[in-house]
């Protein structure tokens, strides 16, 4: 199967700001940390958000002490909200819909990121049960506000997530390493077998995965900050998203899904 349908079918799934109120700027909180350089309670503008809802130090966000903004991605939730939902009404100019609108943010990001991962497994295995349920999933990232309010979405992610575990053992077939939830943190892993592996959940902060062969390695939900992946083959991993590669230390060496990215931050080349 050619990367079309994977690259069409993900298309609504990439935050575009252009299009959003700057919701990610607005509703959660920040707390002081490695992450961000100030403390900010939910609900309340970030003093670097422009009037025209862009961040007003997008290209140094690493610099002025803001990496935890460039390793976050709304997976088009925004938009959606912004454009769809409350159709094209924003908090700012219509005050009254804010508390509404910013709960039901990360209601719609749960739903596309599941949204992400199903378009992947419908290709993995196209005549499994991913099709459905991506239907389904698309069909409740489009509700009202109230019915996004109402919606269990801890319980939709459960079936979601029991699907994506049928697709990744039929792919990666039996007998596979099984690192899930596994702490790897700052552990050199460049002679460990993982071909294949399941690293769901895995906590590999920090690690050395320089030039591991990862094959079809399940990185569901893998914390990979500060991971080395340079040189590193992640093209054929199962369920990797824009934010782990982003919060990763590659370089142009490494090698990534066609949907994704190399972090601008990331180096040159090997050293």
């Amino acid at each position: 199967m050619t990367d079309l349908p994977l690259l069409r079918d993900r298309a609504h799934l990439r935050a575009d700001c252009s299009r959003c109120a700057g919701l990610c700027c607005v509703a959660p909180a920040f707390a002081a940390s490695a992450d961000f350089a100030i403390d900010k309670p939910a609900g309340a503008a970030c003093p670097n958000l422009r009037e025209d809802f862009r961040c007003g130090i997008h290209a140094e966000l690493r610099e002025r002490g803001f990496p935890g903004c460039s390793v976050f991605d709304c997976f088009g939730a925004g938009q959606r909200i912004t454009q769809q939902t409350f159709a094209g009404r924003s908090w700012r100019d219509a005050p009254e819909l804010a508390a509404e609108q910013f709960a039901v943010l990360p209601v719609v990001r749960q739903l596309h990121e599941a949204l992400w991962y199903l378009v992947e497994a419908e290709t993995l295995v196209p005549a499994g049960d991913a099709r459905a349920l991506r239907v389904e999933t698309e069909r409740l990232a489009g509700g009202t506000p109230a019915e996004l309010a109402a919606l269990d979405v801890v319980a939709h992610r459960g079936r979601v997530g029991a699907l994506l575990s049928r697709v990744s053992e039929a792919v990666r077939g039996e007998g596979r390493p099984d690192r899930r939830g596994a702490d790897l943190m700052g552990r050199d892993l460049r002679r460990t077998t993982l071909r294949d592996a399941s690293l769901r959940g895995a906590y590999l902060i920090g690690a050395d995965l320089r030039g591991v062969d990862l094959g079809r390695a399940d990185l569901l939900g893998a914390d990979l900050r500060a991971a080395d992946v340079r040189g590193t083959d992640l093209s054929r991993c199962l369920f990797l998203t824009q934010p782990q590669v982003t919060a990763a230390r590659g370089d142009v060496s490494t090698r990534l899904p066609v949907a994704l990215s190399p972090s601008p931050h990331w180096a040159a080349g090997p050293r």
